[in-house]
């Protein structure tokens, strides 16, 4: 009897891989795709941060305060990107996304450490992502306990020294207490966006293959456009719904507040959703069955999230990598977002992400129509 049902087992076993075999697109899904995406994660998950994009503000404009600045720039960490005089242009940078991190050498550095006296050097970090500028401030007073120790032993001599010749003061804009959940906040919007609006657009529209409907729905009077957009309007309802069920939970349990405008927020989300759901229509092309849908949605949103700088700074990525990210939506949507939310930043400073989500939302979805409508002939 065992047998027997052992040699059933296997029959529906060996059916099953014959079926498998046979769906050519079902069988790279499953072991094509997690290979890739193995190499994505293994390059893009890393915990080390380096390369913060940096900005040196040298009031004294002498040769130590300039000997002092080469010390960040051959440190590894930092990459300095601008060397200013006026420390108001800080804030611009900072607003745009150019740079992480601000350091201010004051007037008079050099003067104050050859009369034995201690420099204080202004430290200003982007708080927007709290792990980022917490390691930030860890290297930054390395560097700087490294420096004043160098000065004390090397110019001042070991009998009239201060106990430190530069002191770093801390300044953190824009998440001041370094609160992670107000980093993780606007991102799970642009992730749980992502999730409804692409992967649940695909299914919707495979599910009405396998039932057999979409042979009614053509032959009915609806053209191609007007069923497209009534498969994608529901979604773009629940994407809104969406948003705003995390702001209110955001605002009222998790208290992460909103430094700037909530229209522009719903505004430039209708740009991203545009993106996701020309995506979703993507799919639902080269998608035969809700299985297939779904494992094309599950395979593309980890690299979404890894690549997009949800979790871990695009800046430590290798540069190949980071070339990539600019394919992935996802990226300029948690800039706007995380701008919105903890800087307060508007379209004047956005435009550029905004722009690139237009040109993706435009572009996949006419591609998405024309694949589409060409399914259905």
């Amino acid at each position: 009897m065992r047998v027997i049902q052992g040699n059933r087992v296997l029959t529906l076993v060996r059916k099953e891989f014959i079926q498998i075999r046979r769906d050519r697109r079902l069988l790279p899904i499953l072991l094509i795709l997690p290979v890739l995406q193995l190499i994505l994660m293994g390059y893009a998950v890393s915990s080390d941060i380096k390369h913060l994009a940096t900005v040196i503000c040298d009031l004294d404009r002498s040769p130590e305060s300039r000997a002092f600045a080469d010390r960040f720039a051959t440190s590894g960490y930092f990459d300095i990107r601008y060397l200013l005089t006026d420390e108001r242009r800080i804030r611009d940078l900072m607003d745009a996304g150019q740079v992480r991190v601000g350091i201010v050498i004051p007037p008079r550095f050099a003067a104050r450490l050859a009369r034995g006296e201690t420099a204080t050097v202004q430290l200003l970090l982007d708080g927007t992502d709290s792990n980022t500028a917490n390691v930030a401030q860890g290297y930054v007073t390395q560097i700087v306990n490294a420096e004043s120790a160098r000065i004390v032993l090397e110019r001042l001599g070991p009998k009239s020294i201060p106990p430190v010749a530069v002191d770093p003061s801390v300044r953190i804009w824009f998440n001041p207490d370094l609160k992670s959940v107000n980093y993780m906040v606007p991102g799970v919007v642009a992730l749980i966006l992502t999730i409804v609006t692409m992967t649940m657009t695909a299914t919707a529209i495979v599910k009405e293959k396998e039932r057999g409907t979409i042979e009614q729905l053509i032959v009915s009077p609806i053209q191609a456009h007007q069923l497209m957009l009534g498969k994608a309007i529901p979604f773009v309802i629940i994407g809104y719904a969406d948003i705003f069920i995390v702001i209110l939970v955001g605002l009222f349990w998790f208290r992460v507040p909103i430094a700037g405008s909530v229209a522009l927020l719903l505004g430039l989300s209708g740009l991203f959703i545009m993106t996701t759901l020309g995506l979703g229509l993507l799919i639902s092309t080269v998608s035969q069955t809700q299985q297939q849908a779904m494992m094309l949605g599950f395979f593309m949103n980890p690299p979404f999230m890894l690549l997009s700088g949800f979790i871990f700074p695009i800046a430590s990525m290798p540069e190949p990598i980071q070339v990539l990210t600019y394919l992935i939506p996802l990226r300029y949507f948690l800039v706007i977002i995380r701008g919105i939310f903890l800087k307060g930043v508007g379209l004047e400073v956005l435009w550029p992400q905004a722009l690139a989500l237009l040109l993706f939302g435009v572009g996949v979805l006419t591609l998405s129509a024309l694949r589409f409508q060409k399914h259905l002939g």
